[in-house]
């Protein structure tokens, strides 16, 4: 059974920081694309960044220069390194792995940013 599992969300003031944490179990990792989404009430759902298995990353154009999306194969963990936060990042964010036509997410972490 494929279990994605964030941490790390919270409340923070704008300017601050947070890292968030994905950790995957039940596959083995390395393969398919991960990336971190986030939604906030009444809205889609939105790419944040991904990291594909070749190493190419792409980040949303709201979020370029504040935040980094990393992998560690060996911990089976992905990361999201948010800086510079601002209110309107106010979201629940969401880990996916995508690995052919299967799609697997996490329950998502509140994240809240206070002006």
């Amino acid at each position: 059974q494929v279990q994605l599992v964030e941490s790390g969300g919270g409340l923070v003031q704008a300017g601050g920081s947070l890292r968030l944490s994905c950790v995957v179990s039940g596959i083995v990792f390395g393969f398919g694309t991960m990336g971190w989404y986030r939604q906030v009430p009444g809205k889609q759902r939105e790419l944040v960044a991904d990291s594909t298995f070749g190493g190419n990353i792409n980040y949303a154009e709201s979020v370029k220069g504040r935040f980094t999306i990393s992998r560690d194969n060996d911990k089976k963990t992905v990361y999201l390194q948010m800086a510079s936060l601002k209110p309107e990042d106010t979201a629940v964010y969401y880990c996916k792995l995508k690995r052919g036509k299967n799609d697997y997410w996490g329950q998502g972490t509140q994240v809240t940013v206070s002006s």
